[in-house]
C-alpha cells in the first residue's frame, strides 16, 4: 500500500499503526463472536450468573485474541522464546484482560443490573467501549517493539 491509498496518514509509522488497528479490529471481531458465544454458553446452557458468565466469556476471548495478536497482528514483534511469549500472556491477560474484565462487568452490572438492558445487547455495548484503551494497551505495553 502507498500513502495516496491513504492520504491522512502520512508517515509509514502513521500507515503501519493504521494497518495494525484493523488487524486489531479484525481479532477483535471474532474476538466478540467467542465472547458472546461463551456468554451464550455459560448462561444459557450452564445457568450461571450473568456476571460469573461475563467474567468467563471475556477471559476465554482474552486469551482467544491474545493468541491471533501474537502470531497476526503484532506478527512483526516476534517472541523470541516461549518464556517471552508466557510473559507477553500475562501482560495481556493484566492489561487487556483487567480492562476488558472491569469494563465489561461494571458495564454489564450498569446496564443489565440498572437499566435491565437484554445481556447480550449490553455486552455487546461493553466489549465496543474497552476496544480503544485495549488497543493502546497492547501496543505500548503487552507487544512493544
Amino acid at each position: 500500500m502507498n500513502s495516496s491509498q491513504f492520504p491522512v496518514l502520512g508517515s509509514q509509522r502513521d500507515r503501519q499503526t493504521f494497518l495494525r488497528w484493523l488487524k486489531f479490529n479484525a481479532v477483535g471481531g471474532i474476538g466478540i463472536a467467542v465472547q458472546l458465544a461463551a456468554l451464550t454458553f455459560f448462561r444459557s446452557v450452564l445457568h450461571l450468573d450473568y456476571l460469573v458468565s461475563t467474567a468467563l466469556a471475556v477471559e476465554t476471548a482474552v486469551i482467544h485474541n491474545f493468541l491471533w495478536h501474537e502470531r497476526f497482528t503484532w506478527i512483526d514483534r516476534p517472541a523470541h522464546r516461549f518464556a517471552h511469549s508466557l510473559t507477553r500472556l500475562a501482560k495481556f491477560n493484566t492489561g487487556n484482560g483487567l480492562v476488558s474484565l472491569m469494563g465489561n462487568l461494571l458495564i454489564m452490572r450498569a446496564l443489565v443490573g440498572q437499566f435491565h438492558v437484554n445481556y447480550f445487547i449490553a455486552n455487546l455495548i461493553a466489549v465496543a467501549a474497552c476496544s480503544v484503551v485495549n488497543f493502546l494497551v497492547s501496543d505500548r505495553f503487552v507487544f512493544e517493539s
